[in-house]
């Protein structure tokens, strides 16, 4: 069950759809720093999957979890089918953190989680273009924003992700 905005005190309230299809409802992630970054396969920036992909096997066993969330609201640079995002994110970056269905992530259509996370951290948790990044604390809570050309090993989020473990 997706819930609104109102009121949500952290993350663990919102829930998407899997890649396969099958609920994702956050709350599975409790106690972990999630990486929110909504992504896309056509896109100047998609080489960032490899650094994502390095990120979730650097840190997962220290408690991050790296959530993908293809999104088309950009230039339409995810054109595809779930079965064609998961082909192409494992074929070509051999991605296995996890990845929602589909959504949209900005504006008055946006998943739900996205304006919960605007509410709380203001415009800089709006996504402006793929591969914009949202830090939700082990409290479910958002710490931080990141824009999208924020490298994946840069310095800033790595240091951010570190302190939120």
């Amino acid at each position: 069950m997706t819930e609104t905005s109102d009121g949500a005190a952290d993350a663990y309230g919102f829930s998407f759809t899997g890649i396969d299809g099958k609920p994702m409802p956050l709350s599975d992630f409790r106690g972990k720093a999630v990486l929110v970054v909504n992504t896309a396969s056509k896109c100047g920036l998609t080489p960032q999957y490899e650094g994502l992909e390095q990120l979730w096997r650097d840190y997962r066993d220290k408690g991050l979890v790296v959530l993908g969330v293809p999104s088309n609201d950009f230039a339409g640079q995810e054109p595809g089918t779930e079965a064609e995002i998961a082909g192409f994110c494992s074929l070509t970056y051999g991605v296995d953190f996890p990845m929602t269905a589909k959504n949209t992530v900005k504006g008055k259509g946006a998943h739900p989680f996205y304006a919960w996370a605007r509410e709380r951290l203001g415009e800089a948790a709006e996504p402006t273009w793929n591969f914009h990044k949202i830090l939700i604390g082990k409290d479910g809570r958002p710490i931080a924003a990141f824009a999208p050309r924020t490298n994946p090993q840069d310095e800033v989020l790595t240091q951010a992700i570190e302190a939120a473990l």
